[in-house]
């Protein structure tokens, strides 16, 4: 299978040519030539598979190039349930992805076993796998340059921990994310960790590593790849709990479903939207923000405007306080017809501080086809959400899983059973669940404690140059500096 850039402008490439690079010479995403369609008999087939065996059969799709057994060596190494699950597992038979039904028809997947508490991990660990493997063979190094709300920093710094031949230099917007998650990423003392803490908002420190992507002189010099959902492996790692989850709640390959996503950089439920297009029965893709509704807007009324900086909310949900999504360039491409002109038209304008919009088109008829609905939820909404959950069910949910449930049991159509997507566990976001319900989460042993460890971080502006001479540095290119310590 070969891969071509959502802008119409790079040449096509294969699954490990573009695993460490991130975006496409042309400012682009990648995805597949075409979608692998699966078929009844493979569906049947899938239902009965464990989680390591249905990634490995829905992995195959994608990265034809790498050797079924290597593939498969990958896919055991990440997904077992005694390496995997050290978040909450307590035995070899623990479930990577549990299904936990509220009531009949409405369902939560459980995501957070991994070792950050959050769903990020169920892709990263298999990236950090995947890197050392494509490394290993091509003898090379590679400086990971990423960005993050909240959960991909964690979740790729733990991947990476002590990889050979990998260094991270994560992004996070400045006193944005809840103090668990600074200190799951900001404690950690490996020394091919490095944290930088942007003065300003994600979007902010999204737009530095679109930057440093973009420089190709600097970028190769480097060795720059990267761990966001801009990744494409990421996306496609993240295909195959759809398959999972849609197994877990029918009993037949002829039911349809809804998956209700919490929605910030549109990876996640780009995720969806490819399992759908591979002929996973779905019928509702609901989208759920929070009162960053930017996509939101865009699928009720067509119009695609990102907010700056200054009017982006900070948010008790804070993982989706993003008003420009990256992964979004890649449903617009398959909603206009895969037309990169029209892609590059469309970006041009958001990319210059810009807005598009559809309602006029005849892409706005187009959109109905896709299966998205969308809504969005409040702190006041979450609050109420979480209290609900845990009177009625005794259910314990974060902020964001919140945003989620809320939505989705808005929007799903009657008698449509939903799934609801977790996204961490509630042990990330303490303060607002002590405000919902009164009282602390329960944390894993591993996890007590973690923000009175000593930490490392980098604060810095918003300043592509800055950041390029602080990797330069690190990487051995300058007078190393100590990290400042908190």
């Amino acid at each position: 299978m070969k891969y071509i850039s959502t802008r119409g402008n790079a040449p096509a490439k294969s699954f490990t040519e573009i695993l460490l690079g991130g975006l496409a010479p042309d400012g682009g995403l990648y995805l597949p030539e075409k979608y692998p369609l699966i078929t009844r008999a493979e569906l049947d087939v899938w239902r009965t598979l464990s989680y390591a065996d249905l990634a490995f059969a829905v992995l195959s799709k994608f990265a034809t190039d790498i050797p079924a057994a290597d593939l498969k060596a990958i896919v055991n190494k990440t997904y077992t349930a005694k390496v995997y699950c050290n978040g909450r597992a307590d035995s070899e038979t623990t479930q990577i992805t549990p299904l936990h039904t509220l009531e009949p028809g409405v369902h939560i997947l459980e995501l957070s076993n991994g070792p950050t508490l959050a769903f990020k991990d169920m892709a990263m660990q298999l990236l950090g796998n995947l890197f050392e493997y494509a490394l290993s063979k091509q003898h090379e190094e590679l400086n990971i340059l990423g960005a993050t709300s909240g959960d991909t920093g964690s979740a790729a710094e733990y991947a990476m921990r002590g990889k050979r031949g990998i260094r991270v230099f994560m992004l996070s917007p400045n006193g944005k994310m809840s103090s668990f998650q600074r200190a799951q990423m900001y404690s950690l003392q490996d020394p091919n960790i490095f944290n930088i803490a942007i003065n300003g908002m994600f979007d902010d420190a999204q737009d530095m590593v679109k930057a440093v992507s973009n420089d190709h002189a600097f970028k190769a010099k480097y060795e720059i790849g990267t761990v966001n959902s801009i990744n494409w492996a990421r996306v496609s790692a993240q295909v195959i709990y759809y398959f999972k989850g849609y197994f877990a709640a029918t009993k037949s390959n002829d039911e349809q479903v809804a998956f209700s996503v919490p929605s910030g950089n549109f990876g996640n439920i780009c995720a969806g939207h490819i399992a759908r297009m591979m002929g996973l029965p779905i019928a509702q893709l609901i989208l759920a923000t929070n009162e960053n509704d930017v996509l939101d807007e865009f699928f009720r009324t067509g119009a695609y405007r990102p907010r700056t900086t200054a009017r982006t909310y900070e948010t008790s949900s804070p993982s989706m306080d993003i008003s420009k999504a990256s992964n979004f360039e890649r449903f617009v491409f398959d909603l206009v017809g895969r037309d990169g002109a029209k892609v590059r038209e469309f970006w041009n304008s958001v990319e210059t501080g810009g807005a598009f919009d559809i309602a006029d088109t005849p892409y706005w008829l187009a959109l109905t086809k896709f299966g998205f609905v969308s809504g969005k939820s409040t702190h006041a909404d979450r609050l109420q959400t979480i209290r609900k959950l845990w009177q009625k069910y005794g259910v314990m949910v974060d902020t964001h899983t919140a945003d989620g449930i809320k939505v989705g049991l808005e929007q799903r159509r009657p008698n449509l059973p939903l799934i609801c997507l977790e996204t961490a566990l509630p042990a990330k976001f303490e303060e607002t669940i002590v405000e919902a319900l009164g009282r602390k989460p329960e944390r894993p042993a591993a996890m007590q404690g973690i923000e009175d460890l000593p930490q490392r971080v980098e604060v810095m502006d918003a300043d592509v140059a800055k950041l390029k001479g602080y990797i330069a540095m690190e990487c051995g290119f300058g007078v190393r500096r100590h990290d400042a310590a908190l």
